[in-house]
């Protein structure tokens, strides 16, 4: 379900550089989606590329992401050490609801 509507993909805070995917050069995305599996929900940011955001996206509607990928990454901060799992998508589209099955 899309919780946040789609927003470029920030590069560096301090000067406002838009993120470019690396091979293309095209601009970046990012989406916030809840995703609930068995009763228990979380709420993550995909990245997409400008060109698959789809029109008719509605906040608080179901969506798809066809390409969906998790990568683990991990990087040090002002001598912090930190880590986490980054989301990219090939698009982002309207999707529908699950059907409940009937048994």
């Amino acid at each position: 379900m899309l919780t946040e509507a789609p927003a470029p993909k920030v590069r560096d805070r301090q000067t406002g550089e838009i993120a470019k995917d690396a091979v293309s050069g095209e601009v970046l995305m990012t989406v916030g989606v809840v995703y609930i599996d068995e009763g228990e929900s979380s709420l993550i940011q995909v990245t997409v590329p400008e060109s698959g955001v789809t029109e008719g996206l509605t906040v608080g509607a179901p969506v798809s992401l066809p390409g969906l990928v998790a990568r683990p990454w991990q990087s040090v901060f002002n001598g912090q050490q930190r880590h986490g799992i980054a989301y990219r998508a090939t698009a982002v589209a309207p999707g529908a609801f699950p059907m409940a099955q009937a048994g």
